[in-house]
């Protein structure tokens, strides 16, 4: 039996994930600052963790659970604003996984660079998997700011070529790429990334029957 993790940063966003581990008798525990749920699912043992927002909240709950689980794969599910090339709705794999607001160009790096580390990059496995279920793909950008700054927007874009912009993504993808798990993130696009960003995000966030994420990343689970 895989193991298999899955880390989703929002209340709101974890919530759809949550109702579906009740449905297997999955009750939640930890603290309030990270909670989880565990569950047998067509032959794996999925665990979905509440990291909390934000970078930090993301590696250090990655950190931990690959230190105390056997962990196959770990992916990463939540919103992320539309950057290029998608729309409002869409759910896009992430191919490779750039820190957009990590800067050490003084010393003659490249923007995101930093020493000794690639690029970050999906799983090649779980990113063909996830092809083959219809799933597009795309680069993603990350960076602790909720991007609402069209002239920021435009600049991610042309620097690092990404598609989506999100808090959590590329600094799991740092963890597992240290530790050797596979990773990929699966994220819809719940905005523009622009003026109207936060009303956008929130009434995705706030609704109710939105469900449609979490059924994608579970049907990948299911997926032999």
């Amino acid at each position: 039996m895989r193991n298999i993790v899955i880390i989703i940063a929002d209340e709101g966003e974890y919530r759809p994930f949550i109702e579906f581990a009740g449905e297997y008798g999955a009750k939640e525990t930890g603290t309030p600052l990270f909670r989880r749920a565990d569950f047998d699912c067509a032959g794996n043992h999925i665990i979905i963790a509440l990291s909390g927002v934000g970078k930090v909240n993301a590696a250090a709950a990655a950190a931990y659970l690959i230190a105390s689980e056997s962990v196959d794969a770990m992916l990463n599910a939540g919103y992320s604003g539309g950057i290029r090339g998608v729309s409002r709705g869409d759910i896009i794999a992430g191919a490779s996984y750039a820190e957009c607001d990590f800067d050490i160009t003084a010393t003659g790096r490249r923007p995101g660079e930093k020493p000794g580390e690639p690029l970050y990059a999906a799983d090649a496995g779980l990113l063909k998997k996830a092809l083959k279920m219809g799933i597009k793909s795309g680069d993603f950008g990350t960076g602790d700011i909720f991007l609402t700054d069209s002239a920021k927007k435009r600049h991610f874009a042309d620097t690092f070529g990404i598609c989506a912009f999100d808090m959590e993504s590329a600094a799991i993808a740092s963890v597992c790429a240290r530790s050797g798990a596979p990773f990929l993130s699966v994220r819809k696009i719940s905005d523009s990334a622009d003026g109207a960003a936060l009303s956008d995000y929130r009434e995705m966030n706030a609704d109710s029957n939105e469900k449609q994420l979490a059924d994608v990343v579970m049907g990948f689970i299911k997926q032999p």
